[in-house]
């Protein structure tokens, strides 16, 4: 999955009600075929699951997302990216889907290019968090996501990939970053893996915010206390009447862990980490062979 995540958190909307988690609907392994019923709502990540190395939703999946569209299934996209980072996909896709993004954080409507919720990290706990993860970290560096993800500031030893030389990208030090609330923290450290480094931070954050991670380089992501992708689809949800149950939701990262837990089917694309594929009731192809197409094919094939 790509390293492209940006950052939130906060609050009262956090404590969306859990579902309950079942098992995917062809078995561990299959794909499904000729569901008695089709979910209400598709929910899917993005990076390494939906979207290929080349950064781009292919056709199959596209027009698939489509049929189920039209056969009255919502479709929800599910990701760590920050809103920024959103037209890239939504120009390969055959209509402006609802936006889960920044791991929960950020609830987006592409269609009014609105964001209709968010929930931040506030700046006290923001300087807090960076003073004690420094003290602690040797050689940590962070980078935040404000605005609701339509601007990154970063620390000027950040490694600045998508975001170089945009006008919503900016260096900053520390003190400047934490002014303002953030709907995400990042933060890296040399030689440290992704998992091992999550397990250090949830040490010292102390469940004052929730920290994951979605790439293999070693970063990780902190959204406010209690956000996850859950929370912020099961708001979606909420909002359309559609319970945990009638939710499928696809996945391949361990910041995809707790909507594959909340929702009522969920699948792992075969490339997925092992915590996804283990929280997952199914395994589909991996991404690059357009797994979430083939499953939802076979789901809108008629029982035989």
């Amino acid at each position: 999955m790509s390293d492209r995540i940006a950052e939130f958190g906060a609050g009262e909307r956090t404590s969306a009600e859990r579902g309950a988690v079942g098992p995917g609907g062809a078995g561990r392994g299959g794909t499904g075929r000729g569901s008695a019923r089709l979910p209400r709502l598709v929910a899917t990540d993005l990076d390494g699951t939906l979207v290929g190395r080349d950064d781009r939703v292919s056709e199959r999946t596209a027009e698939v997302l489509s049929r189920m569209s039209a056969a009255g299934t919502a479709i929800v996209l599910v990701t760590g990216r920050p809103v920024r980072w959103m037209p890239t996909v939504y120009a390969h896709l055959p209509a402006p889907y609802l936006s889960v993004c920044a791991n929960g954080g950020v609830i987006y409507d592409p269609a009014s290019d609105r964001v209709r919720d968010s929930w931040a990290i506030p700046p006290a706990l923001l300087s807090e968090l960076c003073l004690r993860m420094r003290a602690a970290v040797p050689g940590v560096v962070f980078a935040v996501e404000v605005d609701d993800g339509r601007a990154m500031r970063y620390e000027p030893a950040w490694p600045v990939r998508w975001d170089v030389g945009l006008p919503t990208s900016e260096s900053a030090p520390l003190a400047e970053l934490t002014e303002r609330p953030a709907v995400k923290l990042l933060a890296r450290a040399p030689g440290v893996g992704s998992d091992e480094f999550v397990a250090l931070i949830e040490s010292i954050v102390d469940g004052e915010v929730v920290p994951t991670h979605s790439s293999r380089s070693g970063l990780v992501e902190m959204s406010a206390r209690g956000v996850t992708k859950a929370t912020g689809l099961a708001t979606v949800a909420a909002e359309l009447g559609v319970d945990a149950a009638d939710v499928l939701a696809f996945g391949d990262m361990p910041n995809d862990v707790p909507m594959l837990k909340w929702a009522g089917r969920s699948v792992a694309v075969s490339n997925a980490h092992p915590a996804a594929r283990a929280a997952a009731g199914d395994i589909t192809l991996s991404n690059e062979d357009d797994g979430v197409a083939a499953y939802l094919e076979r789901l809108l094939e008629p029982a035989p």
